[in-house]
């Protein structure tokens, strides 16, 4: 795949059918990568969603959120190695961020390791921030993570200067 061309994915709801196109991606995407079965315990969940993004009736990436009560929560996120860097993962994300206001949610939150430093990068390029550090938050390996958030009202918190100096201090020891 040419990774310099904008591909433009067809987006929709994950059903079970979706599965072996999805556990490939989660395979080729992770060390400790999630089964049939957890994605489908998860997505049996009633506040649990999945979406797919499509290339040519493939499946080439893939996000699974939960609904909560003030925020949207990225459980599991991917893209094919071979279709990266080709907007499909920033257009998944915009179709996420662009639920906010119909869902009525704050924010959007998620957990990335500390070693992930390709998906560090890609969620700051959209406005995620790093909010915290989440210790030994890995069961499978111990690894740390960060939490990181996006709000479409930064601009508001930047008012109160208390938060700008935390989120100041948190990027310098994250960042």
């Amino acid at each position: 795949m040419n990774t310099a061309a904008s591909v433009v994915p067809h987006i929709r709801w994950m059903i079970r059918r979706d599965m072996p196109g999805v556990t490939r991606i989660e395979r080729g995407s992770f060390e400790y990568a999630w089964d049939e079965e957890d994605f489908l315990r998860c997505l049996r969940q009633r506040n649990c969603i999945g979406m797919v993004a499509e290339v040519d009736d493939r499946i080439v990436g893939f996000m699974i959120y939960e609904l909560h009560r003030q925020r949207l929560h990225v459980l599991n996120f991917a893209v094919h190695p071979g279709f990266r860097r080709c907007g499909i993962g920033r257009q998944m994300a915009a179709k996420l961020i662009a639920k906010l206001a119909s869902h009525r949610r704050g924010k959007i939150t998620l957990a990335v390791r500390e070693r992930n430093l390709p998906a560090q990068r890609f969620f700051r390029a959209l406005d995620f921030r790093a909010v915290r550090v989440l210790w030994n938050y890995y069961e499978d390996s111990g690894e740390d993570a960060f939490q990181m958030e996006y709000r479409p009202s930064w601009e508001a918190d930047e008012a109160e200067p208390w938060r700008a100096d935390r989120r100041a201090l948190l990027g310098r020891l994250l960042g």
